[in-house]
Parts: C-alpha cells; structure tokens; sequence
C-alpha cells in the first residue's frame, strides 16, 4: 500500500477557485490542516462511515450519518442535511466536510451549494468510483422519479483528500464500480492504465479530469467528454432498477460507444475491439443484461442531459472523442441489437 509520505498531489486550476486532490495513504487526517487554511470556525461532517473512521477537524463539530446508495441521493436528503445545518447554527465562516462515496459527495455538495448560498466542502471520498470521478470537478447533483442528476449546481469544493485507506475493505462489486469509470478514461485522455498502481490509476484518472475540468468548468464543451459511455450507461441503470452498479453500466455503455463509433465510420475495427478488451481486463461487464428491452433503453437515453434535440453521445472519432449530437436511431438500435447479451436464467 502507499504511504502517505508518497502521496500524489493533483491540482485542478480554476484560478481564485482552485484547489488540491491529495491522494494516498492517511491523506484524510490532512482535514484539519486544511479547515486551519480556510479560517473556520466550526464544522459539519457528513458522513457514511463510522465515526472511528473519521479524521479531526480540529475544530467544534457536529456529525451527521448519511447512507450511500442512490434511494438517498434525493432533495429530501438535501433539506434535511440543510435543516440541520441551521439548527447547529452554521454560517458561511463555516464549512461542511463530505465522507463517503459519489451519492453522499454529490448528495452533501449540492446541500453546501445551496445552505446560505454557499459554503465552504471538503471531499473525503470513500469509495473507488468517488476518488477517481465523482468528488473531483464540482458537479453536485441529485435525482428525480424521472432521471439521474436532474437537480444539481457546480459547487467546487476547496479540498478533496483521496484516502486510498478507506478502499481497503471495499467489497469486489465496489472496486469493479470503480473500475468502469477508470477503463472509460483509457478512451478520453489518460493512456492506457492497466497494470499500473493503484495510487497511479487514481491520480491519472483524477489528473484527467481536472484538465478537462479547467478548460470547460460549465460543461459548454470539452467537458461533454467525460460522460463516455454514461448515455447508455444511466439508462440501464434506470432500465434495470439500480440493479447494476454505475460503473458496471458504464462499462457496457463504453463498449456500446466503441461500436457505435464503428457503425458510424468514426473509429475503425480495431479501436472498436479495444473497447471491449479492455473493458474485460478491468474484470467489468460487457454485455446488456437479459430483460431489458432495446425500445425502453432508447426512450431513457433520450432523456440524457447531453440530449438537446435527439439522441447524442460521446464517440471516439479522428480527432479524439467528442459529442455527437443527431445520431440516427436506426443506427442506435441496430447496435443495441447486435450487443453481446446475458443469458437469460431459466
């Protein structure tokens, strides 16, 4: 495991907004230190793991428990996080300190977003897939019956501290959530990253994210690229009632686009394949789940975000990926169809 004295550090730029991502080893008990920095006066820390867990802030604090899991990622979470807030008498010389994974960062981010117009959050993300994605470029954002991340706000936070520690007891499913968003930034900028270290893995794909981060804060372009293979990706975890973990679904949203991008002539044979293989290295799904109808996985990728007019995706393509606005639905379901899929149970 790596020690904290060898803790990457990636900084992503947003001028007066800046701000670090320490990752490594024992980086969470860095808290305090940066709640001295900020100059405040107390602090709530929002928290999915057990208190024993939780670094000091040094200062007077009140804990709040939070679950992850997408049930929870929800406005009535917010309100109630809000409520407490004000009842503990925070002010905007305060701050609000998430821990957890990427429900509870995005979840406890957009409560800090909007409590007083904004305060101070610092991430300590807890989870694979919250290190690598979710606490890193200040999306916050929860979920409504009618889609994923559909009430949101960019809030950058002022400090995010990836504790490789806390990934020590994640269950496999948890590493392989992780994974889907690690073997999607193989196609957007980071190289290829099997085999490397994990602190490795981490810091490239955080250092990715906040290149792209920094040229296109506001998602009015470049940023597009980050929801590689997400399209498909949210719809099946719709499709399949949370079923299927965000990474897994990810990860077949990912070898859904290499064959898209095929289909549409942007992406020869071989980079095609290669979504596919190494999406299969990180020990990933890569195929539709049986039951779910090709008809039901189009009408909720219609209701994509990206989607301003028709269907649109993020595709590799001569110039790198970017996002393809109009994509025939013929095309789509074709592709969908000819899928690799599980077998069904008898």
């Amino acid at each position: 495991m790596t020690t904290a004295t060898t803790a990457h550090r990636v900084d992503v730029e947003l001028g007066e907004r800046s701000y670090p991502v320490h990752i490594g080893a024992g980086v969470r008990h860095r808290l305090a230190g940066v709640l001295d920095r900020l100059g405040v006066r107390k602090a709530v820390v929002v928290s999915a793991r057990p208190r024993a867990l939780l670094p000091e802030t040094g200062l007077p604090t009140l804990h709040l428990p939070a679950r992850d899991g997408e049930e929870d990622k929800s406005l009535a979470t917010v309100e109630r996080m809000c409520r407490a807030f004000a009842e503990y008498g925070l002010s905007r010389a305060d701050a609000v300190v998430s821990v957890g994974g990427g429900t509870t960062t995005d979840s406890v981010g957009l409560a800090a977003a909007l409590y007083h117009r904004g305060l101070p959050v610092i991430h300590l993300p807890t989870t694979l897939l919250a290190q690598v994605d979710a606490s890193v470029g200040g999306k916050t954002a929860v979920n409504l019956p009618q889609g994923k991340n559909l009430v949101g706000q960019y809030w950058q936070p002022s400090a995010v501290l990836c504790d490789t520690d806390f990934l020590d007891t994640l269950p496999e499913r948890e590493w392989r959530n992780g994974y889907g968003e690690i073997a999607r930034a193989h196609f957007i900028g980071t190289g290829d990253l099997r085999g490397r270290p994990l602190v490795e893995q981490i810091a490239a794909s955080v250092a990715c994210k906040a290149g792209i981060v920094a040229a296109d804060e506001r998602d009015a372009s470049l940023r597009h690229i980050l929801n590689y293979g997400h399209t498909l990706g949210h719809a099946l975890e719709r499709a399949s009632g949370f079923a299927l973990r965000h990474g897994e679904a990810v990860a077949i949203g990912t070898v859904f686009a290499g064959r898209l991008a095929g289909a549409l002539g942007r992406i020869d044979e071989a980079r095609v394949a290669e979504h596919e293989e190494v999406v299969r290295d990180y020990g990933l799904p890569h195929r539709l789940p049986a039951g779910l109808r090709d008809a039901d996985l189009v009408a909720l990728m219609r209701l994509d975000k990206k989607a301003m007019t028709d269907l649109s995706f993020v595709l590799s393509g001569p110039e790198g990926p970017e996002l393809v606005s109009s994509v025939p639905e013929e095309v789509v379901v074709r592709v969908l169809a000819e899928m690799p899929r599980e077998a069904r149970e008898n």
